[in-house]
């Protein structure tokens, strides 16, 4: 089992920046890869980037691309995702993920979700 604790969402301006976090514990955090996915009113839960296992490996949708960055600290159970430039389009529930794999594609069928931090960007 892992538990996911995320925090860091808010209220912010267009073009503002956040960083999310990820707590986890159970499972040896350094076994699996992590992701963030995202869920906007009425819409889908969506992928939004992915970390491998080492944190060599990153993944990201083609609209989040050169704004946000994940990455992963072993040695603190937690992973990141630093969100910058930040769009009204952008809002949503975040979910962090945890793979029951090591490698970034395993990210793409998450075993283990958080409960969602709200990010909220307004125009």
């Amino acid at each position: 089992q892992v538990q996911l604790v995320e925090s860091g969402g808010g209220l912010v301006q267009a073009g503002g920046s956040l960083r999310l976090s990820c707590a986890a514990s159970g499972r040896t955090f350094s076994s699996y890869a992590m992701g963030w996915f995202r869920q906007a009113p009425g819409k889908d839960r969506e992928f939004v980037a992915g970390v491998s296992w080492s944190g060599g490996n990153t993944y990201y949708r083609d609209s989040v691309k050169g704004r946000f960055t994940i990455s992963r600290d072993n040695a603190k159970n937690t992973v990141y995702l630093q969100m910058n430039s930040l769009k009204p389009e952008d809002t949503a529930v975040y979910y962090c993920a945890a793979a029951l794999g090591p490698s970034v594609v395993h990210i793409t069928t998450p075993g283990y979700w958080g409960q969602g931090t709200q990010v909220t960007v307004s125009s």
